[in-house]
């Protein structure tokens, strides 16, 4: 696939994030997706989630039960060699439990495949904002 066409493909997907479109995120998946959260975000713990079942459950719907919202502000998608594409933007939430809001700064670096399947995610994220809101 082109760089533009990849660009359009994760734009579809953060489009589709931001209105709840799970169905559309998941689609967008390879069977086989190989999904990082940072080091050091609770979440990494299931890391590597493989498939988007294991997404779905081990990451949105966690985020879900855990934040009164989650947001994702900011986004830049960046074009890369090798069927890579890079975001840059910014998490808004707030978690339940502590009523705690946070404003992260992140990065997605995503690979997908020659038809356009996502392959791949690597999350880096502002991981100690993350925690002290958990606090």
């Amino acid at each position: 696939m082109t760089t533009e066409k990849n660009i359009q493909v994760i734009d579809a997907l953060y489009n589709a994030f931001s209105t709840g479109d799970m169905p559309t995120v998941l689609g967008l998946m390879h069977p086989e997706i190989e999904w990082n959260e940072a080091e050091s975000n609770s979440l990494a713990s299931g890391n590597p989630y493989i498939g988007p079942d294991a997404v779905l459950e081990g990451v949105f719907s966690v985020l879900g039960a855990n934040h009164e919202y989650f947001g994702l502000q900011d986004v830049k998608i960046h074009g890369m060699d090798d069927n890579m594409v890079l975001a840059t933007l910014r998490y808004d939430a707030k978690v339940k439990a502590t009523g705690k809001t946070y404003n992260a700064q992140a990065a997605h670096l995503w690979t997908l495949d020659h038809e356009g399947k996502i392959t791949a995610f690597q999350q880096f994220v502002d991981t100690k904002k993350l925690a002290d809101s958990e606090k």
